[in-house]
């Protein structure tokens, strides 16, 4: 069975471009994403993020859903403890609408930001708790249910109906996150790109262990979301991978800000940054179309996944955009469309 490749967009900031310019470059992107071949576009959600200028996934979604047709779109994901899960079910329904049968509504639990800005969003310090609670809640909202007479939601309902609905997906880093979608019934995505691969295997399997079949979904469906780098030759990619590796580096010591040019993110480092540079260019995903091609998919063999939704962080949204083109030719997915 052919490799399907999809798509996160987190909307990154670059240095000397302004941030409302990267949001319109994640619609460009999502446009020549559909004309590639690609299986979804995912967009995540981030607040107070001097990185991540991506902070209202549910109105980026509605400006991609006007510019294209067949490509499925995404929230990766939108923080449910934050919300009201009426007001969110609301606004999927209504993303909906605008585009039937194309909807994903991943929902995660952290919190996307620090604490005082979590606690801003939401003042509410022990939300996170009622998670669980209000996935299903949510669950029922976005599939038109009604909820059991002795909830205060009974008769409450999620408009617009329609003969379609969003597809909620649980979306983690840890164990937690897939024993609930495997408890639940619902599809599950693995932040891959958060842990460096670390417990993706221990949590897919979890998860398909202790899948119970739910109305939406029969049988397991899981992804994990990768970051990886594609350009025209292997120097190239290692070239454009030393702004995400400075980023990383600089993170690491509490210092987060813009993606820099990689001709002003490479620079000369100690012993101890040099050997964890070195680390990071030797297990990143990155290369030719052939090098990375042969890399994902020794990596979706291996933890037995028939989707990767990739993301892609350069300075250059021309890069980006090469990049996502070079791995649709070398999977071929317009063929598969």
């Amino acid at each position: 069975m052919s490799l399907k490749l999809s798509i996160l967009d987190q909307s990154a900031a670059a240095s000397g471009r302004g941030q409302d310019a990267t949001i319109r470059q994640t619609l460009a992107l999502a446009q020549q994403a559909e004309a590639w071949g690609y299986h979804r576009f995912w967009v995540s959600e981030h607040h107070s993020h001097p990185s991540i200028v991506g902070s209202a996934p549910e109105v980026l979604m509605a400006a991609i859903a006007a510019r294209t047709q067949r490509i499925r779109l995404g929230s990766a994901g939108v923080m449910l403890p934050h919300y009201s899960a009426l007001k969110v079910a609301e606004q999927f329904r209504v993303l909906d609408a605008l585009a039937p049968g194309r909807i994903d509504l991943g929902v995660g639990r952290a919190p996307g930001s620090d604490g005082r800005t979590a606690q801003l969003l939401n003042p509410d310090r022990n939300a996170s708790e009622r998670f669980p609670q209000q996935v299903m809640e949510l669950q029922a909202w976005v599939n038109g249910q009604n909820l059991p007479a002795n909830h205060p939601g009974h008769n409450v309902y999620a408009y617009p109906q329609s003969d379609t609905a969003p597809a909620v997906w649980m979306l983690g880093s840890s164990d937690y996150g897939a024993q609930l979608a495997g408890h639940l019934g619902l599809p599950y995505a693995f932040a891959y790109f958060i842990t460096d691969g670390q417990g993706a295997g221990e949590a897919l399997q979890i998860y398909r262990d202790t899948f119970r079949p739910s109305a939406s979904l029969q049988k397991p469906a899981a992804t994990v979301c990768v970051w990886a780098l594609a350009a025209d030759t292997d120097e190239e990619a290692l070239r454009l991978f030393e702004s995400r590796a400075r980023w990383k580096m600089d993170r690491n010591l509490g210092r987060i800000g813009p993606l820099l040019p990689p001709e002003e993110a490479a620079r000369d480092y100690g012993p101890a940054e040099q050997f964890a540079l070195d680390r990071l260019r030797d297990s990143a995903l990155i290369g030719s179309a052939a090098t990375l091609g042969h890399k994902l998919r020794q990596l979706a063999a291996r933890l037995q996944v028939e989707e990767l939704v990739v993301i892609t962080w350069t300075h250059d949204p021309a890069a980006q955009m090469r990049s996502y083109e070079l791995l649709a030719q070398e999977f071929a997915l317009a063929a598969n469309c």
